[in-house]
């Protein structure tokens, strides 16, 4: 069985740089056969500041958006986010969006297309320790977008086609998603297993 993948943009201001890289990473993942990938737009989801009374792993949520949040979730196997780096973190709409859902990021893998000065490095490593805490399998490659590429593409700078710089990000995309597909596949057998002896 395939792995279900999502791509989760993670940004959602209204002239954000996100989309540039979310869809080469989707054209990069949709030319392999070895998993299906759906783009996943927070913006598509009307998240209110989490406040619910605990979270989803201890008690089920009650707004409806937060629901229908989690319940797309759970429709993956494993996560690829786009990471913007707003002062050397994450974005407060996908730390949000973290935070409204539990378990469906349990035992799943997480890669990352991540962009800025940096190559939205320190953002990145933010998430993975976020990742680790939601029982979330953060693999070791990742792509990143910074110094002089990031200038070449943003709109900042000079707002050029990605391909422009696809070379230099090709190989770590590979790579990204090579680990991706494995741990997908690995914790897919380990549910599965679990599943079997609990029947």
């Amino acid at each position: 069985m395939k792995p279900r993948i999502a791509l989760i943009v993670g940004s959602t201001r209204p002239t954000r740089f996100a989309d540039k890289p979310a869809q080469w990473m989707l054209k990069q993942a949709q030319a392999r056969d070895d998993m299906t990938v759906e783009l996943v737009d927070l913006r598509d989801y009307n998240l209110p500041f989490f406040d619910e009374m605990a979270s989803n792993a201890w008690m089920p949520s009650q707004n409806p958006e937060a629901v229908r949040w989690q319940k797309k979730l759970a429709e993956f196997d494993g996560y690829i986010f786009v990471v913007a780096e707003y002062n050397r973190s994450i974005t407060g709409a996908l730390k949000n969006a973290l935070d409204q859902a539990y378990q469906e990021w349990m035992r799943k893998p997480m890669a990352a297309i991540a962009y800025g000065s940096m190559g939205g490095s320190v953002a990145l490593n933010h998430l993975r320790a976020i990742a680790v805490e939601m029982h979330m399998v953060p693999t070791r490659n990742a792509v990143h977008i910074g110094g002089a590429d990031i200038m070449k593409v943003h709109p900042m700078g000079q707002n050029a086609p990605i391909e422009e710089i696809e070379a230099n990000l090709l190989p770590s995309a590979k790579a990204t998603l090579d680990d991706l597909v494995w741990w997908a596949k690995a914790t897919m057998a380990a549910k599965r297993d679990v599943q079997a002896k609990a029947a």
